[in-house]
C-alpha cells in the first residue's frame, strides 16, 4: 500500500469506526507525524525564472552545472528539484554526434614519373629492453624507391613537416604525398606546410589500407628483412642498421614489380 492510501485508510477507521489516531496510524503502519503531513504548494516561479535566464546565458551547460550555480546564489539545495524544473523547462542540452570522416577514395595508379607521388606511413618495433620506437618511412610511388627514414621514439606532427622538407631539399617535392588519417598526418603543422609547399596531401578513407597499397608493401619488407632480423640494444644501434637496409634496399635488392632492378637503378633507365 502506498503512503497515500495508508493515510486514507487511517482517516476511514478514525472517522468511520471512531478509532483513535495512534490506534488507526498503527493499524495501517503509518507515523502519526506522516499522517498529519500536509504538502505545501511549490512555488519554483523565481527558480525557473533564474534557471531559463542561466541556461540562455550558458547554452552548453548541463543541469549539474545550473545547479551548482544556483545553489551559490542560494536558490536551491536538493539538485533533484533542479534536475526536476530543468527537465520541464525543456532545458536539455543537444550532445552532437561526432561527425563521420569523409575522405575520397584514393585510387590506385601507377605514377608516370619520379616525384610525381611519395606515400608514408609508420612502422612501430621496441628495443631490447622493451622500449617501444616508431619509424616513419616514404616512398616514391614509380620507382618504389624509399626516400626516406624517420626513427624516433615518438614522432609528432612537426618532426613530420620538417622531416618532409629535408627530403624535398635534398631530392625535390613531390606534386603528392599519400596518407592514412593518423594525427601527425592531419596536425596543423602538415596542413600549413602542405601549403607553403604546394605538396597535396592525399589522405585514404578511413579502414582502407589498401589505397596506400605501396608504402604498406614497402612496411612489410622493412619488417621481414630487417626489424623482424634484429636486436636492437640503443636506438643509435637502431639507426645505424635500418641506414644500411636502405642503402642495400635502394641500390642492391631486386624488385619484382621493377623487373628485378633495384629502384635506383630503375629510375636511372626510366629517367
Amino acid at each position: 500500500m502506498t503512503p497515500a492510501g495508508r493515510k486514507t485508510a487511517a482517516r476511514h477507521l478514525i472517522e468511520q469506526h471512531r478509532i483513535s489516531e495512534r490506534s488507526a496510524c498503527q493499524l495501517v503502519g503509518i507515523s502519526r507525524s506522516a499522517f498529519r503531513y500536509q504538502a505545501r504548494a511549490r512555488n519554483d516561479h523565481v527558480l525557473r525564472e533564474r534557471l531559463r535566464e542561466l541556461a540562455a546565458q550558458q547554452s552548453a551547460y548541463g543541469y549539474l552545472f545550473l545547479h551548482s550555480l544556483l545553489k551559490t546564489e542560494g536558490l536551491v539545495i536538493n539538485r533533484k528539484r533542479t534536475y526536476r524544473i530543468y527537465t520541464e523547462e525543456r532545458l536539455q542540452v543537444r550532445t552532437k554526434r561526432r561527425k563521420k570522416l569523409q575522405r575520397p577514395r584514393q585510387p590506385l595508379e601507377v605514377p608516370g614519373a619520379v616525384n610525381e607521388r611519395w606515400s608514408m606511413d609508420f612502422v612501430s618495433d621496441q628495443l631490447a629492453n622493451g622500449r617501444r620506437f616508431r619509424v616513419l618511412n616514404v616512398v616514391d610511388d614509380f620507382s618504389r624507391e624509399m626516400v626516406g627514414q624517420l626513427v624516433a621514439v615518438s614522432i609528432s606532427g612537426c618532426q613530420v613537416a620538417r622531416f618532409l622538407a629535408q627530403l624535398c631539399e635534398h631530392r625535390g617535392q613531390p606534386r603528392k604525398i599519400i596518407c592514412d588519417n593518423g594525427t601527425e598526418f592531419t596536425s596543423k603543422a602538415m596542413f600549413f606546410w602542405s601549403k607553403e609547399t604546394s605538396v597535396t596531401l592525399g589522405f585514404i578513407q578511413p579502414g582502407k589500407p589498401t589505397q596506400n597499397a605501396f608504402v604498406e608493401s614497402l612496411n612489410g619488407k622493412f619488417r621481414n628483412e630487417c626489424l623482424n632480423r634484429s636486436w636492437f640494444r640503443t636506438m643509435d644501434e637502431a639507426r645505424v642498421e635500418i641506414d644500411s637496409w636502405r642503402e642495400h634496399y635502394n641500390h642492391v635488392r631486386p624488385h619484382s614489380s621493377l623487373n628485378y632492378l633495384p629502384p635506383v637503378e630503375y629510375a636511372r633507365r626510366a629517367a
